[in-house]
């Protein structure tokens, strides 16, 4: 069993709602991975990431991961750091993984004050810039296909994905 595809990207770039249009369309199920740890732990992802710090979510988002990969046939959305552990992009490696591309300022827009994100503390605005200078790279080289999100509904976004896979 395997995902039918894979969604990676940084915060805003429309995982969850493009994942949700995608299975809809598929008839299929959509799993997401920071819900899925959520679940788990009986937490929100930012009250782990306050009390239990960033390192123990890594662990428990890995897990997830590895787990979602193994069960689920549907589509599947990724949170925004999976990407970062090497084991994880080894996992990946070969499947139809989608990087959702967003800018700095759609990915702005679409996170407002970043209430509920832990990565954002402080100036949002300068941390959705450094993580995503960060995280692209990553992103796209475990992308099997790059879609720009920048300007466009998830319906498009959603489509462009069907179109091309």
């Amino acid at each position: 069993m395997a995902p039918r595809v894979v969604l990676v990207g940084p915060m805003g770039a429309g995982k969850t709602t493009v994942g949700r249009i995608l299975a809809e369309r598929w008839g299929t199920g959509v799993r997401d991975t920071d819900e899925d740890v959520e679940a788990v732990v009986g937490k929100s992802v930012q009250d782990i990431f306050v009390d239990d710090g960033e390192a123990a979510f890594r662990a428990l988002e890995k897990a997830a991961v590895r787990r979602a990969l193994a069960e689920h046939d549907g589509v599947l959305s990724l949170g925004g750091g999976a990407v970062l552990d090497p084991d994880t992009r080894a996992l990946l490696a070969g499947r139809p993984v989608v990087f959702l591309r967003v800018g700095l300022a759609d990915a702005s827009r679409r996170v407002g004050l970043g209430q509920g994100r832990p990565l954002l503390l402080g100036n949002v605005r300068s941390r959705i810039k450094a993580l995503l200078e960060e995280r692209n790279p990553v992103y796209e080289a475990v992308a099997a296909l790059v879609v720009d999100t920048d300007g466009r509904t998830p319906a498009e976004v959603a489509a462009e994905i069907e179109e091309k896979l």
